[in-house]
C-alpha cells in the first residue's frame, strides 16, 4: 500500500554522498513601518528574522531545529520551502541552486506541515476534494487512480476511508494534523518540513503524531526537519539538532552529543529548561535570564552576549563563527569559548550551568 508514496529519490538514498538541501548565508528580512516615512527619512527599518544561516540537511536524516519562540525557525522553514523569498543567500537542492521562482517540480519535492492544522485546511472542502484537487493539478497519478491513491494516503496516516467525505471541522485536532500530513505526502516529497506539528495538540495526542512521523520516515525514506521549541520532544525522533537564536544557527550536533556535551551557553540553558520531576518545592529561576533582543536591533558581536553568564569584552566586539570541534567535525558551535575552557559564570544568567553538560536528560513523557 505504501509503495506509491515512496519519494522517487528514496531508492538512490544509499548512493547519495552530498547533502540533500543546503542553505548558504541565507537571510530573510521584513520592512517595518510605513514605506513612505522610510523614504522621507532615507532609512528603512528591517526586522532580521533569518540572518546569515548556514545549514545542511542530509538525505534520509531527521534534523531538529529548536529555539525560543521568535528565533526565526518558521521563517527559515518557509524560505527553504520556497514560500517566502530570501533577501540574500542561496538554497541548493542536490547541489543545484533553486531559483527565486521555483518550478512546480521543485515545489513538490519540499513540503510543509504547519503548526495549526485547522487553519491550513480549506473548511469548505472535504478531505477527498482537497486530495483530489492536489493530485490532479500536479498530475501525481492518472485521473482514474485518484480515488484509490487518496484512500492509500489516508491509510498511511491511520485514517479510515470514511474520512474522504468529511470536512475538517468534523475531526479532532490530531486527526486534522494527520490529514495535513497526508496532503503533504500526496506530492511524494523528498523533504518534509514539520513546523511545530504537535504544539497545538493535547499532550495525549502529541506522542501519536510524533510516532506517526517516525514511522513514515522509516517506511517512506523521507528526510525530515522537525521544528520545535522543546528539546525533550525531539530527542527520541531526530538524528541531529540545530539550535537557533535570534535568526542564526548557533550550535549543530548529533542529538546525543548535544544532550551530553552542549558547548553554547544558550544550548545549556535550553537543556536546563526541560521540565523535571523534583522532590523539592523551591521555585528555580529561569534557565535563561532576560528576554531576547529585538530583531530590529541585533547586538554587536555575539548576539547572545546580553543574556550570557560568561560574556567577556571580546564577545561585544567579535561575532563568533559557527566552527566545528577539532576532533568532531559533526559538532559545531558559534561561541568564542566553545570546545575550550570557558570563563566562570557570573551571578546572573543561566542557572546551574555546572553539571548540565554531563547530566542525563529525561525522555519526554508524552
Amino acid at each position: 500500500m505504501t509503495a506509491p508514496t515512496v519519494p522517487a529519490a528514496a531508492a538512490s538514498a544509499g548512493t547519495e554522498t552530498g547533502p540533500l538541501l543546503t542553505a548558504r548565508d541565507l537571510s530573510v528580512s521584513f520592512a517595518v513601518g510605513s514605506s513612505i516615512v522610510a523614504r522621507l527619512r532615507h532609512e528603512e527599518r528591517l526586522l532580521h528574522a533569518v540572518d546569515g544561516v548556514d545549514l545542511e540537511i542530509k538525505r534520509g536524516e531527521a534534523l531538529a531545529l529548536v529555539g525560543e519562540s521568535g528565533s526565526g525557525k518558521s521563517t527559515l522553514a518557509r524560505a527553504l520551502a520556497g514560500l517566502i523569498p530570501p533577501g540574500q543567500g542561496e538554497i541548493a537542492f542536490e547541489g543545484r541552486l533553486l531559483p527565486a521562482r521555483r518550478s512546480r517540480s521543485d515545489q513538490r519535492r519540499i513540503q510543509m506541515v504547519f503548526q495549526d492544522p485547522y487553519s491550513s485546511l480549506n473548511p469548505r472542502m472535504t478531505v477527498g476534494s482537497m486530495l483530489a484537487e492536489l493530485l490532479r493539478v500536479h498530475h501525481v497519478v492518472p485521473r482514474s487512480e485518484v480515488g484509490s491513491f487518496s484512500r492509500e494516503l489516508l491509510g498511511l496516516v491511520g485514517l479510515e476511508e470514511e474520512a474522504l467525505s468529511a470536512y475538517p471541522r468534523q475531526f479532532s485536532g490530531g486527526q486534522r494534523q494527520r490529514v495535513a500530513i497526508a496532503r503533504a505526502l500526496a506530492l511524494r516529497p523528498d523533504i518534509l518540513l514539520a513546523d511545530e506539528p504537535v504544539s497545538a495538540l493535547d499532550v495525549s495526542v502529541q506522542a501519536t503524531i510524533l510516532n506517526l512521523l517516525r514511522d513514515l520516515r522509516r517506511e517512506l525514506g523521507l528526510t525530515l526537519m522537525l521544528i520545535s521549541h522543546n528539546l525533550a520532544v525531539v530527542r527520541h525522533l531526530c538524528d541531529r539538532v540545530a539550535v537557533m537564536y535570534l535568526g542564526r544557527i548557533i550550535e549543530v550536533a548529533p542529538t546525543e552529543t548535544l544532550f551530553s556535551n552542549p558547548q553554547h551557553p544558550y544550548t545549556r540553558g535550553l537543556l536546563a529548561a526541560i521540565p523535571r520531576i523534583s522532590a523539592g518545592t523551591d521555585v528555580e529561576p529561569p534557565a535563561v535570564q532576560g528576554d531576547p533582543p529585538s530583531p530590529l536591533r541585533i547586538p554587536t558581536g555575539c548576539r547572545f552576549r546580553t543574556r550570557c553568564p560568561i560574556a567577556q569584552p571580546r564577545c561585544e566586539q567579535e561575532d563568533p563563527a559557527l566552527n566545528a570541534a577539532a576532533g568532531d567535525p559533526a559538532h559545531s558551535a558559534a561561541c568564542h569559548f566553545a570546545f575550550t575552557s570557558a570563563p566562570p559564570a557570573g551571578a546572573a544568567g543561566i542557572a546551574g550551568i555546572a553539571g548540565i553538560a554531563g547530566e542525563e536528560q529525561p525522555s519526554p513523557s508524552q
